[in-house]
């Protein structure tokens, strides 16, 4: 009897860690997720609206698009284009505990860059508009590894509005923002690099 038990016990144990977990988030970050997948399958074009780093920016004179790709209700993946550069795809992936922001780099052959994956977790509810995401240990890991321990201290943001939508990079000294025009959309571009249409 006792053995018959054990076995309905391991049976029971595997069957719970076979499931899917549940999809569990809180209100805020339910709505900021929402407003982007409103966007699904739309394309806009952005301009850099703040830039501080010394020396010329490899943003300038380039036509920056964020396409709302892919969304289903755990992800979206929103590549960022710049100019004929495909390698950048942001991915918010709701975890459970809050909301994940990645940033998977990418050569022309697909494969992963050095840098990739780097991005942060959000720490508290944040608001229906407005989501930071501080460097997480893999991130600060990386760029110790890469000698830019400086980006250790990066917080990431993104705000979306009705009309519009930004990705904004901060941390002591450092600050870079592109804003998008949602009132405008454009032809979607083609997958980013790593991924088919």
């Amino acid at each position: 009897m006792k053995l018959f038990a054990l076995s309905v016990l391991a049976v029971t144990s595997t069957m719970a860690f076979s499931r899917p977990a549940p999809l569990v988030s809180i209100p805020t970050h339910d709505a900021f997720f929402n407003q982007i997948a409103a966007h699904c399958g739309n394309a806009y074009e952005g301009e850099v609206t703040v830039d501080n780093a010394s020396g010329p920016s490899s943003f300038a004179d380039k036509k920056l698009i964020m396409h709302v790709r892919r969304c289903d209700e755990r992800q979206l993946q929103v590549p960022f284009h710049v100019g004929d550069d495909a390698s950048r795809t942001w991915i918010i992936t709701k975890t459970g505990s809050g909301l994940s922001l990645k940033h998977d780099h990418r050569h022309k052959d697909g494969a992963d860059d050095i840098s990739t994956m780097y991005g942060g977790h959000t720490l508290d509810a944040g608001y229906a508009n407005v989501q930071s995401f501080p460097a997480d240990q893999y991130s600060k890991e990386l760029f110790v590894r890469q000698g830019i321990p400086q980006s250790m201290g990066n917080t990431w943001q993104m705000f979306i509005y009705e009309e519009v939508f930004s990705y904004r990079m901060v941390r002591e000294g450092r600050e870079f923002r592109v804003d998008f025009d949602l009132t405008q959309p454009i032809k979607p571009p083609t997958a980013p690099w790593g991924y088919k249409d």
